[in-house]
């Protein structure tokens, strides 16, 4: 008995290039929901009178991670007010905590799952 196999390469040649469209569609819904994320917990503290350039400070970078693409969001301590981040957010003795960061990222954790919905449709269409 013997079994003939047709199209088996050019199936090969169609995963590995939705494979690779899925990747960078990937890197983009992880840079769209950081910017999100970045601009929410911006707003969260803007306004304060003595945080007048700590909103500014909030940054955010996306990078192609060991297991794919992860992006950093929070306070660059390079620029002013940007090493109270952990202060601001957590809280000290004498300051109660000015949450924005974490919640930013909750509210919109469900964006970056639909962009990854949408990357991983788009990519193996």
């Amino acid at each position: 008995m013997s079994v003939v196999v047709t199209g088996a390469q050019e199936t090969a040649a169609q995963l590995l290039h939705g494979i690779t469209a899925m990747e960078a569609k990937t890197v983009t819904a992880v840079a769209v929901t950081a910017g999100k994320v970045k601009r929410s917990a911006a707003e969260r503290v803007s306004g304060r009178k003595y945080l007048p350039a700590y909103p500014s400070s909030i940054t955010y970078t996306v990078s192609r991670g060991p297991e794919g693409p992860e992006a950093e969001i929070g306070p660059d301590k390079g620029r002013a007010q940007g090493p109270l981040g952990n202060l601001i957010e957590y809280g000290s003795i004498h300051n109660a905590p000015i949450p924005h960061l974490g919640p930013a990222l909750d509210e919109h954790v469900d964006d970056l799952v639909r962009g990854i919905e949408i990357a991983a449709a788009q990519a193996f269409r």
